[in-house]
């Protein structure tokens, strides 16, 4: 009679393994669905005659929820349009939050920063209302203008307020490196949307 086969445990797989798919999302797949939406939303946007594409996109954050938005495009590359809509996302998010002390750095970065100030294109004073209004404005170009002219602006408004983080004493430098890091990440990409190579 021959020994009774011997059972072995399974190795147990490493605990991350499982918790990177236990929602049944492959993140590959979600990694691509993030761009495709984004591509949709860029270069679709300019290619319909629906007018009211342009407002849809600036308020998409409000109907979607800054939070779904972070879920889609927040680990995208800086270099990808999926990248670049977060980040522009985040400024808008961030200048509705907090008009008032947005508009406290922009002014105090204003002469820091002349050439910036110009291009981000901020009314004079820059109040909260004037940047609310910008920041809209900017998002609006999606549909509207050339996608590497709001990048431009967007970096640029980024810049003035990282200038103006600097030139306040209270605010910490973590806090005006990542605008800094924000405001060249995006011109970064305006120049790779110039010369086509933002996917």
């Amino acid at each position: 009679m021959s020994e009774p086969r011997r059972h072995h445990r399974p190795a147990p797989r490493e605990t991350a393994f499982f918790e990177e798919y236990a929602d049944g999302t492959d993140p590959a797949l979600l990694t691509e669905a993030a761009e495709r939406a984004a591509v949709l939303l860029v270069r679709g946007a300019r290619s319909t005659d629906d007018s009211g594409v342009a407002e849809r996109l600036v308020h998409l954050a409000d109907t979607e929820g800054i939070e779904a938005i972070a879920e889609l495009w927040s680990h995208a590359p800086a270099e990808s349009l999926a990248g670049c809509l977060w980040r522009l996302y985040l400024l808008r998010s961030w200048v509705y939050a907090d008009p008032t002390g947005v508009a406290r750095q922009f002014e105090a970065g204003r002469r820091h920063a002349e050439f910036a100030r110009v291009v981000a294109g901020v009314a004079d004073p820059p109040g909260p209302d004037e940047l609310r209004r910008m920041i809209d404005e900017v998002l609006r170009g999606i549909a509207d203008g050339e996608f590497a002219d709001v990048l431009f602006r967007a970096a640029a408004f980024a810049r003035v307020v990282a200038a103006g983080r600097a030139a306040l004493t209270e605010v910490p430098d973590a806090d005006v490196r990542r605008m800094l890091a924000l405001a060249e990440q995006v011109e970064a990409a305006g120049h790779l949307e110039l010369a086509k190579r933002l996917g």
